[in-house]
């Protein structure tokens, strides 16, 4: 559900970046001094890369003409807790921007908000804790989960439908576009309620330590998170190199409800556009730092080998960007501990 730029006009384009630069800034100075501790790092390295790959894989929903990705952005916060799941995913949806067009500059703001502020810093803290705080154990967990992507998906598909009515996006009317939206989202949701239960629930079986310090925002401490990392990489290569492959090419759910809603309004599917020199600049800044635009080849762009290679770079992008951000998150805190007691 990644947004671009022809569904923004430049004022709310521009206010959803303050509002997303602000939510990054009063995260990173909320992070406790031990909520990022050493042994989750690579933790956030790892899954940041298993989102990024992940996000590259459309499933057709049967009966639509539609299909769907996971956000990840539960499934990031049941394993690193609020803050550093935010952090992550703004990584990894700033990556997919950059270096691979997917979504639009000017729309990188909103793009973190509904993927990133909804699920990481709202629904995560409200409803997906709530539900594990007593006891975490298998049902909780899935429970949690299923019901915590859907309402986050839920309210992501309605922020998406908000901010084309303030931007004045006349080819999607509200009252259409709304009721295409949030019952295609809600289809993709149980799905990712579901791939999202499966994998916490893997790694509360490995790793019980990971979701409790999550749940917790202690530190991880006294266990060994080396299995942990080395199958959540191997399943970034394989999504990333080989699953990413079989991606249906059927229109996800935001642009599918784009398309119906044009069709409904003019008789024919419509293709909108963004027209003014803001959007002409961040479409050229856009191009110059995408060096494999839509995840492939662009002198090439049916390449399989285009397609496994994003996979793979984005991946590793993704997790050495993630991993360094945590990084010197870590550093800056224990700094300014030390400069205190000094």
């Amino acid at each position: 559900m990644h947004m671009a730029d022809a569904l923004l006009s430049p004022a709310v384009g521009i206010a959803m970046n303050a509002v997303s630069a602000a939510a990054i800034g009063i995260s990173v100075a909320k992070v406790k001094k031990d909520e990022i501790s050493e042994k989750l790092i690579p933790i956030m390295g790892v899954v940041g890369a298993v989102v990024f790959a992940a996000q590259m894989i459309d499933i057709t929903i049967p009966g639509t003409g539609s299909s769907g990705h996971i956000g990840g952005g539960i499934l990031l916060a049941g394993l690193l807790g609020s803050i550093p799941a935010f952090l992550t995913m703004t990584a990894v949806l700033i990556i997919q921007c950059l270096f691979f067009a997917d979504g639009g500059l000017l729309a990188l703001g909103s793009n973190v908000f509904v993927l990133g502020v909804i699920p990481c810093l709202i629904i995560y803290p409200l409803v997906f804790k709530p539900i594990i705080k007593s006891e975490t154990n298998y049902k909780r967990l899935s429970i949690a989960s299923v019901t915590s992507v859907v309402i986050a998906l839920q309210l992501g598909a309605f922020g998406v439908v908000l901010l084309t009515l303030l931007s004045g996006i006349t080819a999607l009317p509200f009252g259409i576009f709304v009721t295409l939206m949030q019952p295609i989202h809600l289809v993709i949701g149980v799905f990712e309620g579901v791939v999202t239960a499966a994998v916490l629930c893997f790694i509360y079986k490995m790793r019980p330590e990971i979701i409790e310090s999550a749940k917790s925002g202690e530190r991880l401490t006294g266990v060994s998170t080396k299995k942990v990392i080395i199958v959540l990489a191997a399943a970034a290569i394989v999504i990333g190199c080989v699953l990413s492959l079989f991606a249906s090419e059927n229109p996800d759910g935001l642009e599918w409800s784009i398309e119906r809603t044009t069709e409904r309004v003019f008789g024919v599917e419509t293709e909108l556009e963004a027209e003014g020199a803001i959007f002409e600049a961040a479409e050229v800044m856009q191009e110059r730092t995408a060096f494999l635009p839509d995840y492939t080849f662009a002198s090439d762009p049916d390449s399989a080998a285009g397609t496994s290679l994003s996979g793979i770079v984005g991946a590793v992008i993704t997790f050495v960007i993630a991993g360094v951000t945590g990084l010197i998150i870590t550093k800056v805190k224990k700094n300014k501990k030390v400069g205190a007691n000094a």
